[in-house]
């Protein structure tokens, strides 16, 4: 759809080619005499994508290696959308604020004949799409902002108990990566710390990663809207203001991470352009780093897309990470399934 781009762009405002080896597997102990041997990541093929991630893993955090980084600078990055979870037919975050005008139309009945709501409430997204950034910045902070954060976090909650994607008719956050679910609690064995650094808003985030991704909240880097203290007569609260503070997407990506944890990462993925900068900060460090861009080519388990695409466009960071040999996941080829619910 034409200018969607825009639409999602706002809503997300709130908001390598290595050598090839034997796949490595992990030992488990279960007794002095019993060891078993057990795949880290079982729902990838075998292959040169896989086996890159192994021999990194195995390289930087064995202590004979001359790649070998301490504990305290293994710094994960994760790009959310499209990289963790889905993000067609646009981000999920979209589908909340469209959710929740609907659930506080009853008490705007003005909002029948105003734009963008009357638009948001007839279904009809070609209106929305072409209203324009200054109306669809309305939208975002009509819906994200005059609560708090206590009031947000229940609503988003709330939210996903109740609402489920249009094409699986699943709730949004079962629309996870097996496989990057896989990565992340591989990654954590090894004692990398794994952060969310999101073009998605950060308090939309925190409600559900910890029980989605055992990524902790305070693990979140994200876009975010101004917010203030209020003592509230004695029973305080942080309240959401409809302007925007924080921008979490391209540039602002290595701003955050630096900002909000203060280490530069060694380990990033992503999926998109957005993503780029984030890859390029990450592949400055000074350690060896890895540097893993999500390619979506499955059109039948989940979406075909890449440089043409209306959301998560992939175009100047497929160039570069080609150039510079990082790795790529081709969906298709290098996942035996996509979802936790699916089967193989």
């Amino acid at each position: 759809m034409k200018n969607i781009a825009i639409l999602s762009i706002s809503f997300l405002l709130l908001t390598g080619c290595l050598k090839k080896s034997e796949n490595k597997q992990v030992e488990v102990v279960v007794n002095d005499t019993t060891t078993i041997k057990t795949d880290p990541l079982p729902s990838w093929n075998e292959g040169k994508t896989k086996a890159a991630i192994i021999d990194y893993i195995n390289d930087v955090t064995n202590k004979e290696s001359a790649n070998f980084i301490p504990e305290l600078d293994r710094i994960a990055t994760f790009d959310n959308d499209g990289t963790l979870w889905s993000e067609q037919p646009a981000c999920f975050q979209l589908f909340f604020a469209i959710d929740r005008i609907k659930t506080m139309a009853p008490e705007h009945p003005e909002w029948k004949n105003t734009q963008p709501f009357k638009a948001v409430l007839e279904d009809d997204m070609k209106t929305l799409i072409a209203s324009g950034e200054k109306r669809l910045m309305k939208l975002v902070m009509t819906t994200h902002a005059g609560m708090t954060t206590d009031e947000f976090e229940q609503i988003v909650t709330d939210w996903l108990k109740t609402a489920s994607h249009p094409r699986f008719d699943k709730p949004f956050n079962e629309l996870v990566y097996q496989p990057m679910l896989e990565l992340l609690d591989y990654l954590r064995a090894n004692n990398f710390k794994t952060f969310i650094v999101s073009g998605g808003g950060i308090e939309f985030m925190r409600p559900w990663v910890e029980d989605v991704y055992g990524i902790l909240k305070d693990q979140v880097v994200g876009s975010s809207i101004a917010t203030e203290f209020d003592y509230n007569n004695g029973n305080p609260v942080i309240k959401r203001l409809p302007e925007l503070d924080f921008i979490d997407d391209k540039t602002g990506k290595p701003v955050g991470i630096n900002r909000f944890i203060g280490r530069k990462p060694v380990f990033a993925a992503g999926n998109s352009d957005g993503d780029l900068q984030m890859m390029q900060w990450t592949d400055s460090n000074t350690y060896k780093s890895f540097q893993l861009y999500l390619h979506h080519t499955d059109a039948d388990r989940e979406w075909a897309y890449d440089r043409e695409s209306h959301i998560g466009q992939f175009n100047k960071g497929l160039d570069e990470a080609l150039e510079k040999e990082w790795t790529i996941i081709d969906m298709k080829n290098d996942w035996k399934t996509i979802y936790p619910f699916q089967k193989e």
